[in-house]
């Protein structure tokens, strides 16, 4: 999968993010300056997950309350089941965790990112042809 339409959803997916999702991205900042490279509305397969930490294989969620009634709850176990298959982690939050404990889920992902240290991203051949770009299904592509 890639493409325009791709970088196009992903975009407009970013501009429209929820207020728990923006809190989120900035307790993100914390990680990402230790060296956790953090996407937002990064597709993996046919799925837009909010956020993933490839070099960590972690899927982090924050759900609505929409979340917590069928057939919600199906979906998000399909879902999770496709992203623990390929090596993700899958964590979820709700909107309210966030906004209302950011302490908490601070601790929570700290704790997993704590129990794994990042994968570099690859690095281009010096005789060229490489590419410091991924474009993964998943973590097992990676390595």
């Amino acid at each position: 999968m890639g493409g325009w339409m791709t970088t196009d959803l992903s975009r407009k997916l970013r501009r429209q993010a929820t207020p728990a999702e923006r809190a989120f991205w900035a307790l993100a900042y914390a990680w990402r300056q230790s060296g956790y490279h953090f996407r937002r509305q990064f597709q993996l397969g046919s799925y837009y997950v909010d956020f993933a930490c490839i070099s960590a294989c972690l899927v982090i969620e924050i759900d609505g309350d929409t979340h917590r009634a069928e057939p919600a709850l199906s979906n998000d176990a399909v879902r999770d089941d496709y992203l623990k298959g390929r090596g993700f982690t899958v964590l979820r939050f709700s909107n309210r965790d966030v906004l209302t404990n950011p302490a908490g889920v601070f601790t929570i992902v700290g704790a997993y990112l704590g129990s794994r240290a990042p994968v570099p991203p690859p690095q281009p051949s010096p005789q060229g042809g490489g590419s410091n770009s991924v474009h993964a299904e998943g973590p097992e592509e990676l390595q």
